[in-house]
Protein backbone atom coordinates (compact mmCIF):
# COMPACT_ATOMS: atom_id res chain seq x y z
CA UNK A 1 0.00 0.00 0.00
CA UNK A 2 1.46 3.35 -1.00
CA UNK A 3 1.73 6.28 1.41
CA UNK A 4 -1.15 8.05 -0.34
CA UNK A 5 -3.42 5.01 -0.10
CA UNK A 6 -2.52 4.57 3.57
CA UNK A 7 -3.58 8.18 4.21
CA UNK A 8 -6.91 7.63 2.40
CA UNK A 9 -7.54 4.43 4.35
CA UNK A 10 -6.93 6.24 7.63
CA UNK A 11 -9.35 9.01 6.71
CA UNK A 12 -12.03 6.43 5.83
CA UNK A 13 -11.72 4.66 9.20
CA UNK A 14 -14.16 5.31 12.00
CA UNK A 15 -12.32 7.54 14.49
CA UNK A 16 -11.35 5.89 17.75
CA UNK A 17 -13.00 8.80 19.58
CA UNK A 18 -15.34 11.60 18.52
CA UNK A 19 -15.90 14.65 20.71
CA UNK A 20 -19.09 16.70 20.41
CA UNK A 21 -18.90 20.33 21.48
CA UNK A 22 -22.17 21.37 23.12
CA UNK A 23 -21.07 24.61 24.79
CA UNK A 24 -19.92 26.92 21.94
CA UNK A 25 -17.11 28.49 23.97
CA UNK A 26 -15.63 25.15 25.07
CA UNK A 27 -12.07 24.71 23.90
CA UNK A 28 -11.66 21.65 21.64
CA UNK A 29 -9.87 18.65 23.12
CA UNK A 30 -6.16 18.41 22.46
CA UNK A 31 -3.96 15.37 22.08
CA UNK A 32 -2.03 14.97 25.33
CA UNK A 33 1.68 15.62 24.96
CA UNK A 34 4.82 13.94 26.19
CA UNK A 35 5.93 16.94 28.25
CA UNK A 36 2.71 17.06 30.33
CA UNK A 37 1.86 20.46 28.84
CA UNK A 38 5.36 21.69 29.57
CA UNK A 39 5.24 20.91 33.30
CA UNK A 40 7.47 17.81 33.28
CA UNK A 41 11.05 18.20 34.58
CA UNK A 42 13.52 18.41 31.69
CA UNK A 43 15.51 15.35 32.76
CA UNK A 44 12.37 13.23 32.94
CA UNK A 45 11.26 14.48 29.52
CA UNK A 46 14.62 13.58 27.98
CA UNK A 47 15.28 10.24 29.59
CA UNK A 48 12.12 8.71 31.13
CA UNK A 49 10.14 7.07 28.36
CA UNK A 50 7.68 5.59 30.85
CA UNK A 51 6.63 9.05 32.06
CA UNK A 52 6.46 10.66 28.63
CA UNK A 53 4.44 7.78 27.17
CA UNK A 54 1.93 7.95 30.03
CA UNK A 55 1.69 11.73 29.66
CA UNK A 56 0.88 11.49 25.94
CA UNK A 57 -1.80 8.81 26.35
CA UNK A 58 -5.17 10.29 25.46
CA UNK A 59 -6.55 13.82 25.17
CA UNK A 60 -6.57 16.93 27.33
CA UNK A 61 -9.93 18.44 28.21
CA UNK A 62 -10.24 22.07 29.29
CA UNK A 63 -12.81 23.94 31.39
CA UNK A 64 -15.29 25.73 29.09
CA UNK A 65 -14.87 28.95 31.11
CA UNK A 66 -12.65 30.28 33.86
CA UNK A 67 -14.39 29.79 37.21
CA UNK A 68 -13.75 29.45 40.93
CA UNK A 69 -15.19 27.32 43.70
CA UNK A 70 -15.03 27.99 47.42
CA UNK A 71 -16.01 25.58 50.18
CA UNK A 72 -16.54 26.39 53.86
CA UNK A 73 -16.59 22.74 54.95
CA UNK A 74 -20.33 22.53 54.42
CA UNK A 75 -21.57 24.59 51.47
CA UNK A 76 -19.98 25.45 48.10
CA UNK A 77 -20.22 28.79 46.33
CA UNK A 78 -18.95 29.64 42.86
CA UNK A 79 -18.23 32.47 40.46
CA UNK A 80 -17.01 32.75 36.88
CA UNK A 81 -15.07 35.10 34.61
CA UNK A 82 -16.90 38.31 33.87
CA UNK A 83 -18.94 38.58 37.07
CA UNK A 84 -18.07 39.77 40.58
CA UNK A 85 -20.79 37.99 42.57
CA UNK A 86 -20.54 34.56 44.18
CA UNK A 87 -23.47 32.15 43.92
CA UNK A 88 -24.58 29.25 46.15
CA UNK A 89 -23.99 25.96 44.34
CA UNK A 90 -26.52 23.18 44.19
CA UNK A 91 -26.94 22.72 40.42
CA UNK A 92 -25.88 25.47 38.02
CA UNK A 93 -26.30 25.84 34.27
CA UNK A 94 -23.44 27.21 32.18
CA UNK A 95 -24.08 30.94 31.61
CA UNK A 96 -26.66 31.45 28.81
CA UNK A 97 -26.42 27.81 27.71
CA UNK A 98 -29.97 26.61 28.49
CA UNK A 99 -31.70 28.77 25.81
CA UNK A 100 -28.95 27.87 23.31
CA UNK A 101 -29.57 24.18 24.00
CA UNK A 102 -33.34 24.54 23.66
CA UNK A 103 -32.98 26.38 20.34
CA UNK A 104 -31.09 23.40 18.87
CA UNK A 105 -32.79 20.46 20.60
CA UNK A 106 -35.84 18.50 19.37
CA UNK A 107 -39.08 19.39 21.12
CA UNK A 108 -39.05 16.44 23.54
CA UNK A 109 -35.46 17.18 24.65
CA UNK A 110 -35.92 20.89 25.36
CA UNK A 111 -35.37 21.68 29.02
CA UNK A 112 -32.85 18.87 29.51
CA UNK A 113 -29.62 20.82 29.09
CA UNK A 114 -26.88 19.28 31.28
CA UNK A 115 -25.83 21.26 34.35
CA UNK A 116 -22.36 22.78 34.27
CA UNK A 117 -21.75 22.32 38.01
CA UNK A 118 -23.50 20.17 40.59
CA UNK A 119 -22.82 19.90 44.30
CA UNK A 120 -23.40 16.48 45.89
CA UNK A 121 -24.95 15.69 49.25
CA UNK A 122 -21.53 14.56 50.45
CA UNK A 123 -19.55 17.57 51.71
CA UNK A 124 -17.08 19.05 49.23
CA UNK A 125 -17.99 16.85 46.24
CA UNK A 126 -18.66 18.65 42.97
CA UNK A 127 -19.36 17.43 39.43
CA UNK A 128 -17.91 19.55 36.62
CA UNK A 129 -19.03 19.28 33.00
CA UNK A 130 -16.52 19.94 30.24
CA UNK A 131 -19.14 21.24 27.78
CA UNK A 132 -18.49 18.16 25.60
CA UNK A 133 -19.97 14.76 24.88
CA UNK A 134 -18.00 11.81 23.54
CA UNK A 135 -18.34 8.59 21.58
CA UNK A 136 -15.81 5.81 21.04
CA UNK A 137 -15.64 2.96 18.55
CA UNK A 138 -17.45 -0.26 19.51
CA UNK A 139 -15.44 -2.19 22.07
CA UNK A 140 -13.73 0.92 23.45
CA UNK A 141 -14.41 2.97 26.58
CA UNK A 142 -13.01 6.14 28.13
CA UNK A 143 -10.98 6.44 31.33
CA UNK A 144 -11.61 9.92 32.74
CA UNK A 145 -8.97 11.09 35.18
CA UNK A 146 -6.75 13.95 36.28
CA UNK A 147 -4.08 14.90 33.72
CA UNK A 148 -1.20 12.41 33.90
CA UNK A 149 2.01 13.60 35.59
CA UNK A 150 0.74 17.09 36.32
CA UNK A 151 1.44 18.67 39.70
CA UNK A 152 -1.83 18.29 41.58
CA UNK A 153 -3.89 21.34 42.45
CA UNK A 154 -3.84 21.61 46.23
CA UNK A 155 -7.49 22.66 46.24
CA UNK A 156 -9.09 19.50 44.86
CA UNK A 157 -8.61 15.86 43.92
CA UNK A 158 -10.20 14.15 40.90
CA UNK A 159 -12.09 10.89 41.07
CA UNK A 160 -11.38 8.54 38.17
CA UNK A 161 -14.07 6.77 36.19
CA UNK A 162 -14.44 4.47 33.19
CA UNK A 163 -17.42 5.24 30.96
CA UNK A 164 -18.79 2.90 28.29
CA UNK A 165 -18.71 5.65 25.68
CA UNK A 166 -19.35 3.27 22.78
CA UNK A 167 -22.94 2.84 24.04
CA UNK A 168 -23.52 5.63 26.60
CA UNK A 169 -23.84 9.08 25.04
CA UNK A 170 -23.98 11.97 27.45
CA UNK A 171 -22.02 14.80 29.07
CA UNK A 172 -18.28 14.29 29.53
CA UNK A 173 -17.72 15.26 33.17
CA UNK A 174 -15.53 14.59 36.16
CA UNK A 175 -16.21 14.46 39.90
CA UNK A 176 -13.85 16.29 42.22
CA UNK A 177 -13.37 16.37 45.98
CA UNK A 178 -12.55 19.83 47.33
CA UNK A 179 -9.67 19.68 49.82
CA UNK A 180 -9.21 23.33 50.79
CA UNK A 181 -11.69 25.43 52.72
CA UNK A 182 -12.27 29.20 52.82
CA UNK A 183 -10.03 29.81 49.82
CA UNK A 184 -10.94 30.23 46.11
CA UNK A 185 -10.08 27.20 43.98
CA UNK A 186 -9.46 28.34 40.43
CA UNK A 187 -10.06 26.49 37.14
CA UNK A 188 -8.22 28.02 34.17
CA UNK A 189 -9.83 27.54 30.70
CA UNK A 190 -6.35 27.46 29.13
CA UNK A 191 -5.11 24.60 31.32
CA UNK A 192 -6.46 21.03 31.13
CA UNK A 193 -8.40 19.86 34.15
CA UNK A 194 -8.93 16.27 33.02
CA UNK A 195 -7.50 13.71 30.64
CA UNK A 196 -9.48 11.15 28.67
CA UNK A 197 -7.72 7.89 27.79
CA UNK A 198 -9.15 5.23 25.44
CA UNK A 199 -9.38 1.70 26.78
CA UNK A 200 -10.41 -1.54 25.05
CA UNK A 201 -13.15 -3.20 27.11
CA UNK A 202 -11.11 -6.38 27.43
CA UNK A 203 -8.40 -4.45 29.29
CA UNK A 204 -10.56 -3.82 32.36
CA UNK A 205 -13.04 -6.71 32.24
CA UNK A 206 -12.58 -10.37 33.06
CA UNK A 207 -9.14 -10.36 31.44
CA UNK A 208 -7.77 -8.74 34.61
CA UNK A 209 -8.69 -11.92 36.53
CA UNK A 210 -6.09 -13.82 34.51
CA UNK A 211 -2.86 -13.24 36.43
CA UNK A 212 -0.25 -15.20 38.32
CA UNK A 213 2.24 -14.54 41.11
CA UNK A 214 5.83 -15.76 41.40
CA UNK A 215 6.20 -16.15 45.16
CA UNK A 216 9.95 -15.56 45.70
CA UNK A 217 13.36 -15.24 44.07
CA UNK A 218 13.96 -18.98 44.23
CA UNK A 219 11.16 -19.39 41.69
CA UNK A 220 12.81 -17.13 39.11
CA UNK A 221 13.75 -19.03 35.98
CA UNK A 222 16.57 -18.53 33.51
CA UNK A 223 14.42 -16.22 31.39
CA UNK A 224 13.71 -13.87 34.33
CA UNK A 225 17.35 -13.69 35.41
CA UNK A 226 18.48 -13.09 31.83
CA UNK A 227 15.96 -10.28 31.41
CA UNK A 228 17.01 -8.73 34.73
CA UNK A 229 20.64 -8.99 33.67
CA UNK A 230 19.87 -7.23 30.38
CA UNK A 231 17.70 -4.50 31.95
CA UNK A 232 19.57 -3.72 35.17
CA UNK A 233 23.02 -5.31 35.41
CA UNK A 234 24.44 -4.72 31.93
CA UNK A 235 23.67 -0.96 31.80
CA UNK A 236 25.13 -0.39 35.27
CA UNK A 237 28.35 -2.21 34.37
CA UNK A 238 28.90 -0.05 31.31
CA UNK A 239 30.60 3.23 32.29
CA UNK A 240 29.98 4.62 28.80
CA UNK A 241 26.30 3.83 28.52
CA UNK A 242 24.09 6.62 27.21
CA UNK A 243 21.20 8.00 29.19
CA UNK A 244 17.78 7.23 27.75
CA UNK A 245 18.82 3.89 26.24
CA UNK A 246 15.42 2.39 27.07
CA UNK A 247 13.63 5.20 25.23
CA UNK A 248 15.87 4.89 22.17
CA UNK A 249 15.27 1.15 22.00
CA UNK A 250 11.50 1.56 22.18
CA UNK A 251 11.49 4.17 19.43
CA UNK A 252 13.62 1.97 17.18
CA UNK A 253 11.21 -0.93 17.69
CA UNK A 254 8.23 1.32 16.92
CA UNK A 255 9.82 2.60 13.70
CA UNK A 256 10.58 -0.98 12.65
CA UNK A 257 6.93 -1.98 13.21
CA UNK A 258 5.75 0.99 11.17
CA UNK A 259 8.05 0.00 8.30
CA UNK A 260 6.75 -3.58 8.42
CA UNK A 261 3.09 -2.49 8.56
CA UNK A 262 2.66 1.10 7.30
CA UNK A 263 -1.14 0.90 7.70
CA UNK A 264 -0.63 0.77 11.48
CA UNK A 265 2.11 3.40 11.63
Amino acid sequence: MTGRNVTKARKAETPLATFYRMIPSARPPQRADRAAAGTMPTRAFRFCEAMTTASAFGWYIFPPIGFKLMWDGSDVIWTYDGVEDWFPLTSAQFPNFAPHFDDAAPEDIKGYSPPFLSSFIEPGLVQIWSGLAMRTKPGWAALIRAPANFVRNRGYECYEGIVETSSWFGPLFINVRLTRTHHPIEFDPNFPFLQVQPLPREAYGAAADNFSIIEDLSSFGEAEWNDFRHTIVRPNKDPHRKLGEYAVGLRKNQRAKERDDPAKG
